[in-house]
């Protein structure tokens, strides 16, 4: 008689993304998500290839959450300056509320670890829209690096806690998005 499964892929990434989301990369083990959906450590390899397979699905599970509320910002506004603001204020808020797991998304790993191309496909989707009602198809995808590079550095400097000249970080974020978003309006065409 077979024995019954313990665990599942769903279960598996559900652990490790939490795991990664309250301890940081370096906690996410296999010893460690076998614990979480309590089984062995080699009970995981039934379902996954190796600690860069969970990586992987771990940081797809991120990018779809991300594009979610990406999509999620922008629904229903209309003028193409307040969709970019939107959009930035979405990404920091996500990083901010999932530091590691967004940190995860930038981090160098080995090419078995990093999300299927399809994945990222759908998570960036947001800010080419915004990207293109803004600036227009000719310079979409430069408007969207922009944009990722601006909003990724400074999320990345808060993170850090790397702000420590004074004043308030809120409104630095709100002078340089606006900033952005004016400076890209202005290359349309």
């Amino acid at each position: 008689m077979p024995t019954p499964e313990r665990t599942n892929v769903d279960a598996i990434v559900a652990a490790a993304t939490e795991i990664l989301e309250r301890n940081g990369a370096e906690a996410l083990t296999m010893q460690a998500v076998a614990a979480a959906v309590g089984v062995r450590a080699p009970s995981l390899y039934k379902r996954v290839r190796s600690r860069n397979d969970v990586i992987r699905l771990v940081m797809e599970r991120v990018a779809v959450d991300l594009g979610d509320a990406l999509d999620a910002a922008v629904d229903g506004i209309h003028d193409p300056r307040e969709r970019v603001l939107a959009l930035l204020h979405a990404t920091r808020a996500f990083a901010r509320a999932r530091a590691n797991a967004y940190s995860l998304l930038f981090a160098r790993l080995p090419d078995d670890a990093l999300p299927e191309p399809a994945v990222l496909a759908g998570t960036i989707a947001a800010v080419l829209r915004v990207s293109t009602d803004l600036v227009g198809e000719g310079h979409a995808l430069e408007a969207a690096r922009t944009l990722t590079a601006w909003v990724h550095g400074f999320v990345s400097m808060e993170l850090a806690d790397r702000f420590r000249m004074g004043r308030d970080v809120d409104e630095a974020f709100e002078y340089g998005s606006r900033c952005i978003a004016d400076a890209l309006a202005m290359t349309t065409g």
